[in-house]
């Protein structure tokens, strides 16, 4: 059972980071799970930190639901279609993708440009209509192993929004539908991660709570440029890891 308790940690707190914690805890589990796929249960342990996500912006989902706010809704609606119609395919080809490390690193060196762009005061004149499309998109290419769902989100929101709170607040909430699609179509296809995973769920949605509440009080005390600059090195990071691992 301490196997599944130290996934669900590992997936609670780096789930909000731009590392892929598919990646770290696909992994972690090939030496600790030998009877599941590890990938799979990867992405079936996303289900604890999305119940972290309804519980912690309950508020948000309330007015989401109620539509009140319109432009918000359009943009939610959006990414989630185009998201999730790019992450099944690439999640179906993902055995023969090796680029996701690559990728990851273009996103750190994109959240860099946008650090130097807005310590600048410079104006990259994109226009935020399309913003829904790139960041659907962006999200997408989260489904490739090695890619960070949220660096990707991050990377492609910081082009839009300026507000370090309101850029980690949007990346978390578009993910559920993502995350909960694809959980659902795992259980159908492997219902035993329910009954071996359950424990894992649960320590996943206690820590990622509660790294969620320390990520968001951090952001509110920090300039855009610093946020982007910061999220720019962790990506870095997460892409060495993953090249060097080969997640």
């Amino acid at each position: 059972m301490w196997e599944y308790i130290l996934l669900g940690i590992i997936q609670g707190l780096f789930e909000w980071i731009p590392v892929s914690s598919e990646g770290v805890l696909t992994l972690v589990s090939k030496f600790l799970v030998e009877d599941l796929n590890p990938l799979d249960l990867a992405i079936f342990l996303h289900l604890g930190t999305l119940l972290a996500v309804l519980v912690y912006f309950y508020k948000d989902w309330i007015d989401l639901i109620l539509t009140k706010n319109k432009e918000f809704f359009k943009f939610f609606v959006i990414v989630t279609i185009i998201s999730g119609a790019i992450g099944y395919v690439f999640y179906q080809i993902s055995g023969n993708i090796i680029m996701g490390s690559g990728l990851l690193f273009l996103m750190g060196i994109g959240l860099f440009f946008t650090s130097f762009v807005q310590g600048n005061k410079i104006n990259i004149g994109i226009n935020k209509k399309y913003s829904a499309i790139i960041v659907g998109v962006l999200q997408g290419l989260s489904a490739i192993p090695g890619v960070s769902r949220s660096g990707s989100t991050i990377f492609g929101l910081s082009l839009f929004e300026k507000d370090p709170e309101m850029i980690l607040k949007q990346s978390y909430l578009i993910s559920v539908p993502v995350v909960l699609g694809s959980s659902l179509y795992l259980f159908i296809k492997n219902p035993v991660l329910v009954s071996e995973g359950w424990i894992a769920l649960l320590f996943s949605f206690i820590f990622g709570l509660i790294s969620l509440k320390f990520i968001l009080d951090w952001a509110k005390k920090i300039n855009f440029s610093m946020f982007t600059f910061v999220f720019g090195i962790i990506c870095l990071i997460g892409a060495i890891i993953s090249f060097y691992f080969k997640l």
